[in-house]
């Protein structure tokens, strides 16, 4: 990063809204080695409607598991088309079906190996050319996620640091809807059906806890896929 925004506090940092960050990070010239993670939730789209004002054609990654819902894959064929994505599917090493004969349905027996092999390894792969990363992540979409910064430096397994940007760390589910609906943006008709978190369509369910809208995912038996708790948090 540039001196300023190196010198920048946490704190400072903290209180900056999103154009702000952003600008923050983009005066260091680096940026066309940014990209997004998105999975095309409200999050993700509004990061994406800040970000493409300023990089057009930012690199879009996608986990493309081979078990998204069909709604997904739908809408996100449709905003890509529409908005002249830079779309990258990121692909797993195993298609499902290769992956199911010798396996099984691993996301019944074991989702955290599943997640692993669909999500987290190809992401580690995929991440080696940038130097900062985007993503829709909020504090408030999971105890897991309670102290996410606006802005943190972490390592990759191989070593490599990056910045992962989470803009709309501090907002609230009504700020996201507010501006979804204030911006005429396009979302998910999931989230219609009373999903406010959706991931692969076998792990995805109505939230068992109203108060935590990852309850749903996973059978209740864990809270994250693990993309973003793979890396450690680097000075």
């Amino acid at each position: 990063m540039n001196l300023a925004f190196n010198t920048l506090s946490s704190r400072r940092i903290e209180a900056l809204n999103v154009e702000q960050l952003l600008g923050a990070v983009f005066d260091d010239g680096q940026a066309a080695r940014a990209c997004l993670t998105c999975s095309f939730q409200a999050e993700d789209i509004i990061v994406l409607d800040f970000l493409r004002k300023r990089l057009p054609h930012i690199p879009v990654l996608f986990l493309e598991t081979g078990y998204h819902f069909a709604a997904t894959y739908e809408f996100r064929d449709r905003l890509a088309a529409e908005w002249h994505l830079n779309l990258i599917n990121v692909l797993p090493e195993k298609t499902v079906v290769q992956q199911e004969a010798e396996r099984g349905r691993l996301y019944q027996s074991d989702p955290t190996a599943c997640c692993q092999l669909r999500k987290v390894a190809p992401l580690l792969k995929a991440l080696e050319p940038f130097e900062i990363w985007f993503t829709g992540l909020r504090r408030e979409q999971s105890p897991t996620r309670a102290n996410l910064k606006k802005a943190e430096h972490h390592r990759l397994p191989s070593g490599k640091t990056l910045l992962k940007v989470s803009p709309l760390a501090d907002w609230t589910w009504a700020q996201v809807w507010e501006y979804t609906g204030g911006h005429g943006l396009a979302y998910l008709p999931l989230y219609d059906a009373g999903y406010p978190s959706i991931g692969c369509e076998p792990c995805t369910a109505l939230p068992a806890d109203p108060d935590n809208a990852r309850s749903g995912r996973w059978g209740g038996r864990k809270l994250e896929c693990g993309i973003h708790t793979f890396s450690e948090g680097a000075e």
